[in-house]
C-alpha cells in the first residue's frame, strides 16, 4: 500500500464506490449542510438527519457493508473501510450519517445476526431502509472499561422483563427509536457458578419506565449522546436478543470488528488534517516571502506526520485484510486501535502547531480536528486497555 492523499484503488468496483462517494460528500452532501446551517455543534434532530438516510439509501451506501438479502453489496471489511476513511476525509459534518454509523445499520452490526424473523422485521429491517434509528446502550457511570460491573438489572416477570437502570453515553440516543440494551439478570438462578449472567434486549425509548435524557457534551462538542434511564421499564420476552445469558458475548462479540472498523474514520480524520496543513505550509509566507515548507524545520514536521499516518493506514488494512481472509485478529485490532489512536493524536498536536493562532480558535477545522482525534485515544477502549489486550495476546503465544 503506498502513500497517498487521495487514494486510488485498483478494483474497478472499489474505484467505482469511492468516486460516487467523493462526488455525494463534496457535493450534495457539502450543500445539504451548507444550506441547513450544520456545524459540528448543531443539535441534530430527524428533520435533519432522515433525509441524508434516504438519499444515501437511494445512492446504495446506506447499509452498503450488508448481505444482498438485506439490500446492500456484501462488502469485505476492507472495501468498508476504505469507505469509512473516505467519509472520515471529507469533512462532512453529517458523514456519519451515510453509512449507517449514526443510528443506522452500522450501529447496530453484527448484531442482525442475533436477531429473530419477528425482530428483523420490526426493528432491525427498518433500520437497514432507513425509517427507524437504534443506539447501543452499554456504559454506566462506573461501568466502562470494567462493563462486567453494570448495575442495570433485568428480572423476569411473567412474559415480560423488567429492566432498571441509568445508561449513559448511548451515541445516536436522541434520535433513536429503539436501543439495545445489555442488563444484569436479578434473578434466582442468574449466576453460573460466581458469574454474573447478561442479556440484550430490545428497548423502545418510548415505553413507560424508559426516559431519554441529554447525555453529556463531549470535548468536540457534538450533540450526539444521550442518557438512557430505566424504571422497571416493561420489556416483552419477545424483544430478548439471543438466549438469556447471552448479551454480554453478543455486546462483546462485535467488538473486535468495530475496533478495527472505527480506525479508518480516525484515519481519514488524520488524513484531512494533515491536508489541511500540507496546504497551510505552501500557501503561508513568513519573513522573506518564503511559504512555511521552505523552512527545513516545518519540512521535518510533515515529514514525519506523513511517516506516521503511512505507518498507521498500513498496518489497519494489513489487519483488515487478514480479517478478510478469516484470520483470527484479536491482537492486530488492539495493536490498530492503540497506534491509530497515539500517531493521530500527535499528528493533530503537529498540526496545530503549524497552524498557530488559528489552529487554536474555535470554529476552525483543524481545532475541531483536534478535539475530536483527541477523544479517539478514550473511546472505544482508551489506550492503556488496547495495551492490556495486546499482553494478553503475547503471553497467550506461549
Amino acid at each position: 500500500m503506498t502513500f497517498s492523499m487521495r487514494p486510488t484503488y485498483h478494483d474497478a468496483r472499489l474505484a467505482g464506490l469511492v468516486d460516487k462517494l467523493r462526488a455525494y460528500l463534496d457535493g450534495e452532501l457539502a450543500d445539504y449542510e451548507r444550506e441547513r446551517g450544520i456545524t459540528p455543534a448543531t443539535r441534530l434532530t430527524r428533520a435533519d438527519l432522515e433525509p441524508v438516510w434516504q438519499r444515501s439509501r437511494a445512492l446504495g451506501f446506506y447499509g452498503i457493508h450488508l448481505p444482498e438479502e438485506h439490500g446492500g453489496q456484501n462488502l469485505t471489511y476492507t472495501e468498508l473501510a476504505a469507505l469509512k476513511e473516505e467519509i472520515g476525509a471529507s469533512g462532512r459534518v453529517l458523514g456519519h450519517s451515510v453509512l449507517g454509523d449514526m443510528g443506522g445499520p452500522l450501529r447496530a452490526g453484527d448484531i442482525l445476526r442475533h436477531a429473530t424473523e419477528h425482530q428483523l422485521n420490526t426493528y432491525f429491517l427498518p433500520v437497514v431502509r432507513g425509517e427507524r434509528a437504534c443506539c447501543f446502550s452499554l456504559t454506566e457511570t462506573d461501568a466502562g472499561s470494567d462493563v462486567h460491573s453494570m448495575r442495570t438489572s433485568a428480572v423476569r416477570d411473567g412474559d415480560d422483563y423488567l429492566l432498571s437502570g441509568h445508561k449513559v453515553f448511548s451515541s445516536a440516543g436522541p434520535f433513536a427509536d429503539f436501543a439495545i440494551v445489555v442488563a444484569r439478570m436479578a434473578e434466582t438462578g442468574e449466576q453460573v457458578g460466581d458469574k454474573p449472567q447478561f442479556s440484550a434486549f430490545l428497548v423502545d425509548l418510548d415505553s413507560p419506565g424508559c426516559r431519554v435524557t441529554d447525555g453529556a457534551t463531549p470535548m468536540s462538542g457534538e450533540h450526539i449522546e444521550s442518557d438512557i434511564i430505566l424504571d422497571n421499564c416493561r420489556v416483552p420476552a419477545s424483544n430478548l436478543l439471543g438466549e438469556e445469558g447471552e448479551g454480554m458475548r453478543i455486546a462483546l462479540g462485535r467488538v473486535t470488528v468495530n475496533r478495527l472498523l472505527h480506525c479508518p474514520t480516525a484515519l481519514g480524520a488524520t488524513r484531512r488534517a494533515l491536508d489541511l496543513t500540507l496546504n497551510r505550509t505552501r500557501t503561508r509566507t513568513v519573513a522573506g516571502g518564503r511559504p512555511l515548507l521552505a523552512l527545513q524545520a516545518i519540512q521535518h514536521k510533515v515529514a514525519d506526520m506523513a511517516t506516521e499516518f503511512y505507518a498507521a493506514r498500513s498496518m489497519t488494512y494489513a489487519a483488515l485484510a487478514a480479517l478478510d481472509r478469516g484470520e483470527d485478529v484479536r491482537t492486530e485490532a488492539f495493536m490498530c486501535k492503540l497506534f491509530v489512536a497515539e500517531s493521530a493524536f500527535r499528528i493533530l498536536d503537529e498540526a496545530v502547531q503549524i497552524h498557530g493562532k488559528e489552529g487554536l480558535t474555535q470554529g476552525n477545522e483543524i481545532e475541531f480536528l483536534f478535539r475530536k482525534i483527541r477523544m479517539f485515544r478514550i473511546l472505544t477502549g482508551t489506550s492503556e486497555i488496547q495495551r492490556n489486550g495486546i499482553a494478553h495476546g503475547l503471553a497467550s503465544l506461549g
